[in-house]
């Protein structure tokens, strides 16, 4: 069989720039070859609508035993009661949790995107904006923290049937028991959706949403270090509070609603090649050298952090308890975009991000997000983080300095392509 030279090339290349550049974009990160292989495995070719021992092919008898081994691992991973590892992402995930709970129109409490928030939590230029009514609470001007109060103060008044929380591009720990009692008082849904400090909450270094949150949603490729992916999961008892039947008359269980949401209700056959990745992942976090992984990439976050600072950066609410930080460049004078693109050609790789109360469009912003999990993944330290932000701040301060920018890349090649793109087994 001819190789396609065009796409393995491309796929050569892409390698080459993973391994000799440093991976800051805060929602990426690097897989183990096994979870590579599962990816890659004849899993792919079998089609599995439907849920294990309940599928509409046959011949499904190996997969079943593949997904119940996802459900259970990721189960005993964030101790929760019910998992559904089937969402295809998790704008999926959330899609489903959505049909599953709420009717067109109904009103959602969400995290505002341009401070943190993410798509799936009612921009209006998302389906979750689009099909629902969508109200937002943001963070506190002077802080940079999420204001409770505001969110205990529009849900009084809008009294909206779901309240969300988790972001994209927020640094600080939530209180979930707040925003219990409060959902609690309007009798609404809390969907937690913690797609970037996943991993950080199932090794207890973060407040645990399943004690508070009704339903949590996430993606598996951020912090949890497997393929991409989403999933759901419920730790306590969570009745159908909507009178939704069965045919014969009995109510649902919030779980069989959300097992419908995702097939049929919003995608069709899973793919068992990523779930068995996902598997495999979930089995790697469960091994005690996972926590110590997280301990790393939180301890070299908040390091980072205090380094951009010492360098007169400005750190939306001052620091960060998790992976990940937003940098306000406007003290700088270089936007998001600008800086993005300077120090892609070093070979580091960030995103610009809006900060809250932006004054540049999303296409342009003030800001950019870093986070540590892919870096520490590769190996770096302690010892390492103050010259990666050396690195940054010269090309930052010098974005139009092609020569520098050179130097710094040859000292980016230096630093990483001795290091291995995953470093433990």
């Amino acid at each position: 069989m001819i190789r396609d030279s065009l796409v393995f090339d491309l796929i050569k290349k892409e390698k080459k720039r993973q391994i000799n550049g440093i991976e800051l974009i805060a929602s990426e990160n690097f897989v183990s070859d096994e979870v590579l292989s599962a990816m890659g495995s004849v899993l792919t070719n079998k089609y599995a609508e439907g849920l294990p021992g309940k599928r509409y092919y046959g011949g499904c008898e190996i997969v079943d035993k593949v997904e119940n081994a996802a459900i259970e691992r990721l189960c005993e991973l964030f101790d929760a009661k019910w998992a559904n590892v089937q969402p295809h992402s998790g704008a999926q995930a959330n899609a489903a949790v959505f049909l599953a709970c709420l009717k067109p129109g109904d009103k959602i409490l969400g995290f505002d995107l341009s401070h943190g928030g993410h798509l799936t939590h009612g921009s209006p230029v998302n389906f979750s904006g689009k099909l629902y009514s969508p109200l937002f609470y943001g963070v506190n001007k002077e802080t940079g923290l999420i204001d409770y109060d505001a969110i205990e103060e529009i849900a009084m008044k809008e009294r909206p049937k779901m309240i969300i929380c988790g972001a994209s591009a927020y640094s600080r720990d939530w209180d979930y028991k707040r925003i219990r009692q409060i959902a609690d008082f309007i009798d609404a849904v809390i969907l937690a959706d913690i797609s970037h400090p996943a991993g950080l909450i199932a090794t207890k270094l973060l407040n645990d949403p399943l004690d508070y949150c009704h339903i949590v949603t996430s993606t598996t490729h951020k912090t949890l270090r497997g393929p991409r992916g989403g999933i759901i999961m419920m730790r306590n008892n969570f009745d159908n509070p909507f009178g939704i039947k069965w045919k014969n008359g009995n109510y649902r269980s919030m779980a069989s609603l959300l097992d419908a949401a995702v097939f049929p209700g919003t995608q069709g056959g899973p793919l068992e090649h990523v779930i068995a990745a996902k598997a495999v992942s979930f089995g790697e976090a469960l091994k005690p050298e996972y926590k110590n992984y997280m301990s790393s990439v939180k301890s070299n976050a908040a390091l980072m952090a205090n380094c951009f600072v010492e360098k007169g950066y400005k750190i939306i609410s001052g620091g960060t308890d998790n992976h990940s930080m937003l940098i306000d460049l406007r003290s700088k004078g270089i936007t998001g975009k600008d800086a993005e693109d300077a120090l892609v050609k070093a070979d580091i790789t960030v995103n610009k991000n809006m900060v809250p109360f932006d004054t540049e469009s999303p296409f342009v912003t003030s800001g950019i997000r870093i986070g540590t999990s892919a870096i520490t993944t590769r190996g770096i330290n302690q010892n390492d983080i103050p010259i990666i932000v050396e690195l940054i701040n010269k090309v930052i301060e010098n974005p139009t300095n092609q020569e520098l920018i050179n130097q710094v890349k040859n000292d980016t090649h230096e630093l990483m392509n001795t290091l291995p793109l995953f470093t433990w087994k």
